[in-house]
């Protein structure tokens, strides 16, 4: 599903390597946490693999496309099968919640009848049905990014990367979003997630990735982290 073979990104000539000959290999279903502190690398990792930024050197392959072939034309249909949410939600404060999580297929060109019937099920499945009309102003912060997870999985992609996804919510909020991750994981849903919180990470129990200095230098397949 995702295969990094030696990676190393340099940003420009004289910084030193955000990425340094990175191999990794993540199985399709997987549900793999990354670790490190600020600055470590998760950020770059995470846009290599969305191709907001591509390699110095190495090789990257993600759901069966070689990312040396990968013209730009393809990155759109590439982030098809790429969904991502972020700490700070992203969300279109003008748009209701049906609105916001919409406007995910509409860019893609599915007809307002497959619209209305796709999102109205991803709301239900994330928890917010009876919440469509509401704005994100009115919503609570864990609600919030419980319609950023709704944009993000409503094209069904093959895999979901959750950058910090719990970075600003209290733990209650948090909670409720690592489950409801752990939920998307169940339907298939390859899931990467970064995160700070070590206690989400001790009580998972689930596949971590550290990274310090731009290098791998633990994966455990379960396993606690300490920084």
């Amino acid at each position: 599903m995702i295969l990094l073979d030696r990676v190393t990104k340099k940003y420009s000539k004289k910084s030193p390597d955000a990425l340094t000959s990175v191999s990794l290999h993540v199985e399709p279903k997987e549900f793999v946490i990354v670790v490190g502190t600020s600055g470590a690398g998760k950020s770059t990792l995470m846009k290599l693999l969305t191709r907001e930024e591509k390699p110095t050197s190495g090789k990257i392959i993600v759901g069966g496309i070689d990312y040396d072939r990968l013209k730009d034309r393809d990155i759109p249909r590439l982030r098809r099968k790429i969904g991502v949410v972020f700490q700070d939600f992203k969300l279109l404060p003008n748009r209701t919640v049906f609105e916001n999580v919409a406007f995910a297929l509409e860019i893609v060109g599915m007809s307002k009848a497959e619209i209305n019937h796709t999102v109205p099920k991803v709301l239900d499945l994330v928890g917010l049905k009876g919440k469509e009309k509401q704005f994100p102003d009115e919503l609570s912060g864990g609600e919030r990014q419980r319609v950023a997870i709704a944009r993000a999985v409503v094209r069904q992609p093959k895999i979901l990367i959750a950058d910090e996804p719990t970075g600003n919510l209290d733990p209650k909020h948090a909670w409720d979003i690592v489950n409801l991750l752990l939920k998307i994981n169940r339907y298939g849903t390859t899931v990467l997630l970064t995160t700070h919180n070590q206690e989400i990470v001790n009580k998972l129990k689930r596949r971590v990735i550290t990274i310090k200095d731009g290098t791998i230098v633990q994966d455990r397949a379960k396993g606690g982290y300490k920084e």
